[in-house]
């Protein structure tokens, strides 16, 4: 296997207008670590790849028509990119070193029915994120009765 040989999984890809600036502060706010990057002839990044724990996700430039920032789309968002903490991991102190490095947060810590404590936050061109952790454990049956849903998992419908 080579250091550019990638493991079988799911991962996104967020444009930026300046994904330079995205690169760093990614790894400013959310503690995400540098894993490849692709120079342009002037040194620039122009395609890169960051991992957060076996998370992995991909950060580039805009690109044809159809690949924007929320930035030049009036700030509306396609999907939400969601990062979960270790359950030992205080989410009190990553939201403030997230907001310290100037994300916008749309919604403190709040523990949720389903045991996870999040919040959720912008970054500087309008990608949101939910960042949780696991605060209790519940089983299906104690989901269910919390949600007033139903929960399986490793199932097909």
């Amino acid at each position: 296997m080579s250091e550019f040989d990638r493991p079988k999984r799911l991962a996104s890809m967020l444009c930026y207008v300046d994904h330079n600036a995205a690169f760093l502060w990614l790894e400013e706010a959310f503690g995400v670590e540098p894993y490849w990057v692709l120079l342009d002839e002037n040194g620039r990044i122009a395609h890169s790849g960051m991992t957060f724990g076996t998370g992995f996700s991909m950060v580039g430039s805009e690109w044809p028509a159809d690949h924007k920032s929320p930035r030049n789309l009036g700030g509306k968002n396609a999907q939400t990119v969601h990062v979960q903490l270790g359950n030992q991991e205080d989410i009190d102190t990553h939201c403030t070193r997230a907001c310290k490095a100037g994300a916008e947060i749309l919604q403190v810590p709040d523990t949720q029915f389903y045991s996870d404590r999040p919040y959720r936050a912008r970054d500087p061109e309008g990608h949101m994120r939910t960042i949780g952790v696991n605060v209790t454990h519940l089983c299906s049956a104690d989901w269910d009765k919390a949600s007033g849903r139903t929960l399986r998992t490793q199932t097909r419908l």
